[in-house]
């Protein structure tokens, strides 16, 4: 027996599914929090002092907690190349505005304290808001549009075809229903900068912080719970129609799938999966009260559980689509037909067994050895070497 047939391929496409998920939750429990904290620099911090407190709660570890956007976006390209092709190039000014965000923000962290005029560091701590509010509200509204469908057709030849100009892809992306995706997103990361500070800061930083993210914790669960209702009566889902046959070559035209009633039919289906949209409002809720309290490190780790609970929800909901097609069903991309080959998937799940826990200890070893609370005396004493 060839080595990679010791685990099926379906088998491998579902873990290689699990796998992306993780990757992105991970994102957002810990690059979210350098994103939280930049949206809400200009409300926490009113002076100088103060936000270079918050910037440099966040700037020994914003590097290494971008891996886990690398580590996404390769594992994309890598495991579901239909998927990379069709998402990349219809969200493509969605996807730059969202680089450019999170490149400014390197940037800021290293050229803000570089001098020390008042309206220089302004603009530079503008642009770390942007790079923080800017992708986690794209991210959201991404997300939305994907559960009503993008507008895309594959032809015979697995040629794909986004529908409209470039300015109207972006544009168009921004409906009503996906705007409200946007705000989740973005109100869930500041709860999570919120809580993030509230570790990691003092004095009136910390103070700001808890007010702010418990207010976007209520916001972030209001809207949560609206996009649920909004989805179950307002926005269709997909299904494969009849017997299919999934062990096969990936082949993205090769089930029929339909428009249904609505994506919550998953939950008849599969109870169990109720536990997602679960944790992400009872964790909203409980990050609220929790910041309210002053409770610092349960908080945060109770903030983290609420991202698991909305982004799984999403995935879990979904499956096993992860990119319907809205004008065109059957082209709708899936867990079962758009994966890469049965020994391309073997080899990256090696290669990640190997070492993404090497990255998990790393990234827990840094945490580690940089814990502990960021003062005003902490910046101004190391006026040099601190952000």
């Amino acid at each position: 027996m060839i080595l990679h047939q010791l685990i099926d391929y379906d088998v491998l496409r579902v873990i290689w599914w699990g796998l992306l998920g993780v990757l992105l939750i991970a994102f957002a429990m810990t690059d979210g929090f350098d994103m939280g904290v930049g949206a809400l620099l200009p409300f926490v911090g009113k002076t100088d002092a103060e936000r270079r407190v918050a910037i440099n709660t966040v700037g020994p570890v914003w590097e290494g907690n971008q891996v886990w956007f690398i580590l996404g976006g390769g594992s994309i390209f890598a495991a579901w190349p239909p998927l990379y092709a069709v998402s990349f190039s219809g969200f493509y000014l969605a996807m730059f505005l969202i680089l450019a965000a999170l490149i400014v923000r390197p940037v800021a962290f290293k050229f803000r304290s570089k001098r020390e005029d008042a309206k220089w560091r302004s603009r530079w701590d503008w642009a770390l808001f942007a790079g923080g509010a800017v992708p986690a509200l794209l991210f959201g509204v991404a997300v939305g549009n994907v559960l009503q469908g993008v507008p895309f057709h594959l032809t015979d030849d697995l040629h794909s075809i986004y529908e409209g100009t470039l300015y109207s892809k972006f544009f168009g992306l921004l409906d009503p229903f996906s705007l409200l995706a946007g705000v989740v997103s973005l109100s869930m990361l500041v709860m999570h900068g919120g809580a993030w500070l509230s570790v990691k800061a003092e004095g009136m930083v910390q103070q700001r912080a808890r007010r702010y993210g418990s207010i976007a914790a209520l916001i972030a669960v209001a809207g949560y719970v609206l996009a649920g209702l909004w989805l179950a009566y307002g926005i269709d889902g997909y299904r494969i129609v009849g017997d299919f046959v999934t062990d096969g070559p990936s082949n993205p035209l090769q089930f029929d799938v339909e428009r249904t009633a609505s994506w919550l039919v998953a939950y008849s289906e599969r109870p169990w999966i109720a536990i997602a949209p679960a944790m992400g409002i009872v964790g909203g809720l409980l990050t609220f009260l929790g910041l309210r309290a002053g409770r610092e490190v349960s908080t945060l780790l109770i903030s983290k559980m609420t991202i698991l609970g909305v982004i799984s929800s999403v995935g879990l909901t979904m499956f096993p689509f992860i990119l319907p097609s809205s004008s065109d069903p059957r082209s709708s991309l899936s867990v079962w037909n758009a994966s890469s080959s049965h020994l391309t998937l073997f080899v990256m799940l090696v290669v990640t067994v190997i070492f993404l826990p090497l990255i998990l200890a790393y990234t827990v070893w840094v945490y580690k050895v940089l814990w502990g609370k960021v003062t005003e005396a902490d910046v101004t004493d190391n006026s040099h070497s601190a952000y």
